[in-house]
Parts: structure tokens; sequence; C-alpha cells
């Protein structure tokens, strides 16, 4: 599989040039919200998981074909990125491939490590996920392996900004029932005063959760949390753009590269691969249905296109 995928559009990143360094579905946490479903069994062993040096490899003939055709350079796993041991190093020599700024998407459970912190001091924005304000709320949205425990990962939090100097960027996931609530934003609000972000970015569910009981939060809720979480809170929107699908020599890798790392409506899926006709993409999904490599999930009413091997709820 390849490591380096998209360009893609981003909710906060516009197109970015995504490099996955771990292997599906590679996390610490099992988030009820997760686009990619559950994470069993959970890992929490940094390693090589993927060789550095062919993900850097494959980076740089990739800025190649896109330069001049995107905005940032993410890392962001199918799993939580900074369970790859090597990443620091892949942050930097990424840096010196080209001026294109390099951030890294990341639960931010490991920043309570030292070695860490300074692997991810080298990047231009850093966007670690805060949902929760209190240890309970964390345990229920989250589901993290046991170590670290909320209060030793939000120590993390804190620290990293201490000595970053990049865009510190939190990301909260709002769940309607859960962390929308008044006790729960004000938990939250007062995290996030310790940790001291230079943003917080409010995002909804969009894509098929892991729970099928998740729900983005009503009107009512959004505003709520606007007004709470103060003025460094914003709603970040879906993002608008095209995927560009344009670097895989035929459908069928493109849509299996697609979909490990986001599962996608049909309509999507027909506009990414339009240069190969819409025939061929039919064709394309319905083989791999039937070779059991990808599946049909429904949620929100929609129809999504997943990897038959993620695992979620029905």
């Amino acid at each position: 599989m390849q490591h380096v995928f998209g360009p893609v559009p981003s909710r906060r990143l516009g197109q970015s040039l995504g490099i996955d360094p771990v292997v599906p579905k590679t996390c610490n946490w099992n988030c009820v919200y997760c686009q990619l479903g559950r994470s069993t069994p959970l890992v929490a062993e940094r390693r090589e998981y993927v060789p550095a040096e062919a993900i850097v490899a494959e980076v740089a003939e990739r800025l190649q074909h896109y330069r001049g055709r995107i905005d940032w350079v993410t890392f962001v796993g199918s799993g939580e990125t900074t369970l790859h041991s090597r990443l620091g190093w892949m942050i930097r020599r990424v840096k010196a491939l080209s001026d294109m700024p390099v951030a890294v998407i990341t639960n931010g459970s490991l920043l309570y490590l030292p070695a860490v912190r300074e692997e991810l001091a080298a990047a231009d924005a850093v966007l670690p996920t805060l949902d929760a304000g209190t240890a309970d709320l964390y345990r229920k949205i989250n589901r993290p392996w046991p170590e670290p425990d909320f209060a030793t990962y939000i120590q993390g939090l804190v620290d990293f900004r201490q000595g970053y100097r990049g865009h510190y960027w939190l990301e909260v996931m709002l769940v309607r029932g859960m962390n929308d609530t008044e006790e729960a934003l004000r938990a939250l609000a007062a995290q996030i005063e310790r940790i001291r972000p230079d943003k917080v970015h409010l995002t909804l569910p969009e894509r098929p959760p892991a729970e099928p009981w998740v729900q983005p939060p009503d009107e009512e809720g959004l505003m709520r949390a606007l007004a709470i979480l103060g003025k460094v809170a914003e709603v970040v929107h879906p993002a608008s753009g095209a995927f560009d699908l344009s670097g895989y020599d035929d459908p069928a890798q493109a849509v299996l590269a697609v979909l490990a790392r986001h599962p996608m409506r049909e309509s999507e899926l027909t506009a990414a691969l339009a240069r190969w006709g819409g025939d061929a993409v039919q064709r394309t999904l319905a083989a791999l249905q039937r070779s059991g490599q990808v599946r049909v999930l429904e949620r929100y009413g929609q129809r999504f296109w997943t990897l038959a091997q993620a695992r979620y709820a029905e």
C-alpha cells in the first residue's frame, strides 16, 4: 500500500498531501466517532511500522508531481501518527525536500513523552485532539489505552505549548449529548485555558462514525460550544475541493489508497476518479466488492464506501 496519498481537501489545511506512517488501524484510542471504525485491538507500542526511508522517498516523488498544487504536507495516520518511532526524522527530512509547510495531526496522547515533544517541535503546525474536559468523558468518547491517564495526557498538551513555536491548533469533535452540554463544555474550557492553543477547531462528525448512535450537535449545542469555549474557538466546516488521485496507475489502486484514510460517498469517488470514466469506476467498485476488499456502509441516511476490514458497529 502506498503511504503518501492525495492531495486531499482538508477542513483546516486546504489541499493537503497526506503521509500515513502507520498501517490501518494502528491506534491507542478507540474513539466513538472515528471514521475509520473501531480500533481492535488497541495498539500502544512506538515502532517503525513502515520503513521511514521508503516513506520519504515516496514523498519526494509526489512533491515533484504535485509541485504548486498543494498547501501543506501533512502527517496523518490511519491510526495514531506518533506511534511511528521515527516520526521526528521523517518530519525533518520532508522539510528538507521543499519549502512546503509540514503539519502533524495527532490525538496528542503521547505528548507527555519528552522524545515525542522534541520530534514534533520541527513541524510547522501540530493539531492535537481534545474532546473532553474530564477523565470520565475522556474514557467514554476516546476509549483510550490505559496509559497515559487523563491528567498526564492533559499535562503533555500543556508542556508541549511551553516550548513549541509553530501553529498549535486543538481539535474538538463535538458529539451530541456527550461533550456539547454546558457542564462538559465548561470543563473543556478550563482545560483549554491551561493548554493555551492558538486556535480551537470545532468539528462535527460528517463521515461514518465507528458507533451508529453518534450524531453531531444540534444548532443549540453548536452555539453553546461557541459561546463557552471563547474567542479562540471556530467551527470548521466540511472541506470543499476534489480528491486528487492522478498519481495512481489504475482506479482499483486509487480506491483502496483513499478508502484506507477516508471513507467516501460514491459521488465523491466518481468525481475523484473521473479520468477513468464513470463505467470504469462502477466496474472497479463492483470488482473490489466481489473480492471482499471494500463494502458499503450506511450512516446518516447516506451510502459510504469503506475498506471491508474496517470495523463499525451495526
